[in-house]
Order: structure tokens, then C-alpha cells, then sequence
């Protein structure tokens, strides 16, 4: 069993929004599902599961950076039989046109780690989004006359670099944004052939230095939100 989901057998749905911040996960559940109950105060990693749509859907904290994010997944997937898994975070723009509030799918996930280059023996490997998923996330938005970006994305082992321009070589190869868990959630799910997807949210501009509101954040992460809810019908 779990050493770090509390959760008993059938608390958790086979679909789960993973936000990082277990409080956003408690804020999903209170304003977004029906019947939300809470399976897991583990670590204070806020669990729930509810209803949407008429459909069993989970949410729940992740934590930040690929280590925290991988044992939460790997959990989920093998001990409790997840099998399908969308991120809602937020993210750094990295191209000028990218302004806060927008919504990013993410179609591949590079990386400046060197955790897939340990499990596949100095090679790389390149985690892409299920194509499904992506698909449909692009045709709820459009549905609902919500702008979205699409393309490949930056998991960064690090929240701050030493070197001020260090991102400027990835927006020079087209990489969108920035953020800190998509290359292990693409690559475990690959792993346990699971389907996922990444939806995000520009919180910040690398670009030009620009911070989301506390208003912006509340209404564009619910946009976010209600687009996984739809894939998750």
C-alpha cells in the first residue's frame, strides 16, 4: 500500500487533476465538483474525489519539482489503478507573445535534468503528451472560446538559476514555457502506459518580468481547470 496517499481502495477515481498546491486541488473540489469528500491529509497533500458532469473525478496536490511530483504518480498509477492523469499548473513564458493568463497545452516536455538521462543510461528520451487528451483539451477550449498554445515545454530542475539569461537558448529553439513536473508525468505515464496531459497556466514572463495578479491567477486557474474537467468526461 501507499506510504503517502491515505487513501483507501476506490477513493480515488481513475481520472485526477494534479495541481501542485494541494490548496488549489481543495479549492477545485469546493468549487468545481459535486459530493467532494476527502481521501488523503497525508503531508497535508490535499486529496478529494467528487463528481462532474456525472462522472467520478479525483484532485489532488502534488507538490513542486519532478521528485515530489514522481512519487505521488507513481502511487496513484500502481496503488490505487489511475489511469488517466492531468496536470494543472502554472508556468514562465518564454516567447513574447505569451502573456499572463494564458493557457498552454503541452505537446512534449524537455528537460534540463538528468533523471531520464540516469534511467536510460546517458540517452534521451523524449515524453510527449497522449495525443487524445491533447486533442480533446484543444477542442473543449475552442468550445468554449478559450484561446490556448500549443507545443513543446520546459521541465526545469531548478526555480532559480544563477545565470539571468539561461532560458534565452530554449525560447531560441521555440519552447513556450517553463515550469517544473510535465517531462516525469509524460515519462512515467509512458512507463505505465497510462494517459496524460499537461494544462498550464503563464503566471509570470520571463520575457518581459510581469507577475499574475492574485484576480488573474483565481479566474485563469479556473479556466484551466474546466478545461481537464471537460477531457475528463
Amino acid at each position: 500500500m501507499s506510504i503517502h496517499i491515505g487513501a483507501k481502495q476506490g477513493q480515488i477515481a481513475q481520472t485526477i487533476l494534479l495541481p501542485g498546491d494541494p490548496l488549489r486541488a481543495r479549492h477545485f473540489a469546493e468549487t468545481l465538483l459535486e459530493d467532494a469528500e476527502c481521501f488523503n491529509e497525508v503531508r497535508g497533500m490535499l486529496g478529494y474525489t467528487g463528481s462532474y458532469g456525472g462522472k467520478r473525478v479525483s484532485v489532488m496536490g502534488s507538490g513542486m519539482g519532478m521528485p515530489s511530483f514522481s512519487i505521488y504518480m507513481h502511487e496513484l498509477v500502481t496503488e490505487y489503478n489511475v489511469k488517466r492523469l492531468v496536470r494543472v499548473g502554472t508556468c514562465g513564458a518564454l516567447q513574447p507573445n505569451l502573456k499572463i493568463g494564458d493557457i498552454v497545452l503541452a505537446m512534449t516536455a524537455s528537460t534540463d535534468s538528468q533523471v531520464n538521462k540516469l534511467r536510460f543510461n546517458g540517452m534521451d528520451y523524449a515524453p510527449a503528451a497522449n495525443f487524445e487528451l491533447l486533442l480533446k483539451a484543444y477542442q473543449a477550449a475552442k468550445s468554449h472560446g478559450i484561446d490556448v498554445h500549443v507545443g513543446g515545454i520546459l521541465t526545469g530542475d531548478s526555480y532559480y538559476y544563477d545565470n539571468p539569461d539561461w532560458w534565452k537558448v530554449w525560447a531560441e529553439f521555440g519552447v513556450l514555457v517553463v515550469e517544473m513536473e510535465t517531462n516525469v508525468l509524460y515519462t512515467l505515464a509512458a512507463k505505465f502506459n497510462a494517459d496524460a496531459l499537461a494544462i498550464l497556466t503563464v503566471s509570470n514572463s520571463l520575457v518581459t518580468g510581469e507577475e499574475a495578479t492574485a484576480q488573474q491567477r483565481e479566474r485563469d486557474y479556473s479556466q484551466m481547470a474546466k478545461i481537464a474537467l471537460e477531457i475528463a468526461l
